[in-house]
């Protein structure tokens, strides 16, 4: 019995000094693990927050050119019928949202449902319009109701994107 006290008062120690040395080990391995983790978040950050801004920049930027006080005086050359004019603005809205759909990576799901919000609504206007006007008709006639339409709208969907991605561009900083 004597030997297994011995035995125990050597054993109870030694335990207790490993299990220590295994938990200052473990701490300094976490540590090292979370630093080595800012590391590598903080190089990602430099990487990527100039791309999400230049995405951001780029929606904002095809926003105002959708907006009908850019697009339709940018595109109405006069000489067009409304149906014709009608395929002209439609072409035009879905060649700049291709040309910056790839910016949906780099950006939040809200703000990215905001721009196709405005986008499909800019559409439907300008269908709505041009589904009051006969094929012969100007497109200065068109024109005029699509500012009309848009005119009522409270609130305006593409200025309440742009707000939201203003909003988040801010958060960022």
């Amino acid at each position: 019995m004597d030997v297994v006290i011995e035995f125990a008062k050597i054993l109870i120690p030694a335990g207790l000094v490993l299990y220590a040395m295994f938990l200052v080990v473990k701490s300094f391995l976490n540590k090292e693990f979370n630093e080595k983790m800012v590391d590598i978040k903080m190089n990602n950050t430099k990487i990527v927050l100039p791309i999400r801004l230049q995405a951001y920049e780029r929606m904002c930027l095809f926003l105002e050119r959708m907006s009908p006080s850019s697009l339709i005086p940018r595109l109405n050359v006069g000489e067009l019928t409304s149906s014709e004019f009608h395929a002209v603005l439609l072409n035009e809205i879905r060649e700049e949202y291709n040309h910056n759909v790839s910016q949906q990576v780099y950006m939040s799901e809200e703000a990215w449902e905001m721009v196709k919000n405005a986008k499909e609504d800019l559409i439907v206007t300008i269908n709505s319009a041009a589904s009051e006007f006969v094929e012969e008709n100007e497109s200065l006639e068109l024109s005029r109701k699509i500012f009309e339409i848009y005119m009522n709208k409270d609130p305006d969907p593409i200025v309440t994107a742009l707000n939201f991605i203003k909003s988040e561009i801010k958060e960022s900083f």
